[in-house]
């Protein structure tokens, strides 16, 4: 706030300068895209709040875009079938966003991560210091290179032995597990369009949920997986 105050002020105007053009001149700070932020992850951490749309990559601020209404649907979803699934076996936690996430070189904040029981003593207050064992990315038009590129290569390098890449916009859905040479490789559903998590045994995922109304999927359907 105090830079966009900086900016505000130093929009010098006549005081002869018409209403209309002091309006379309202020409307140009407010529009025009803040300079980039450097600081510490710890100084990232207490400059951020839960409202702060941000993630932190090499020592930047990066800032991100509102999730739609169709992501809110898919997030919400999977974090309670797969929160009641590992609390119902015990085998950690399921955090969705807004949850920090940090790796070597940046602080991210996957839709949906999961944590397995072993590595309980990486979750701090405010973040996972460290990489999950599940995370879930759903692509809007804004992050889908951000999420194919950036997070691909950062979350395979950070050796995350899933992840799942959601595009509702096309209603497909990747999933990459970890091969022996620390490499994503793509895991194809079965002939039924069910997927079955390695970082998750015995949880499986009708692929064709993610696209139905929260509304349509029914409780008996979902609760046959735990």
């Amino acid at each position: 706030m105090s830079s966009l105050k900086g900016e505000l002020l130093d929009v010098s105007v006549a005081p002869e300068t018409p209403v209309e053009e002091l309006r379309h001149r202020l409307l140009e700070v407010l529009q025009a895209p803040a300079a980039p932020r450097r600081m510490t992850y710890e100084e990232f951490l207490a400059w951020t709040d839960e409202d702060t749309l941000a993630e932190w990559v090499d020592g930047e601020v990066v800032m991100t875009s509102p999730a739609g209404d169709q992501h809110q649907d898919i997030c919400g979803f999977l974090g309670a079938i797969l929160r009641a699934f590992v609390e119902t076996h015990q085998l950690g936690v399921v955090r969705v966003a807004p949850f920090q996430m940090r790796l070597a070189r940046s602080g991210r904040e996957p839709d949906v991560l999961f944590l397995a029981r072993e590595h309980l003593q990486q979750l701090k207050k405010t973040y996972l210091d460290g990489p999950a064992d599940l995370v879930v990315e759903i692509l809007s038009p804004e992050s889908a290179m951000r999420d194919r590129g950036q997070k691909f290569y950062e979350y395979e390098e950070a050796g995350i032995p899933e992840y799942w890449l959601i595009d509702p916009d096309r209603a497909r859905v990747e999933f990459y597990q970890l091969d022996t040479q620390g490499r994503y490789a793509v895991v194809a559903p079965d002939e039924k369009r069910v997927y079955r998590s390695q970082a998750l045994p015995d949880f499986w995922l009708d692929i064709d949920w993610l696209w139905q109304p929260p509304s349509l999927i029914s409780t008996q359907q979902t609760l046959g997986l735990i």
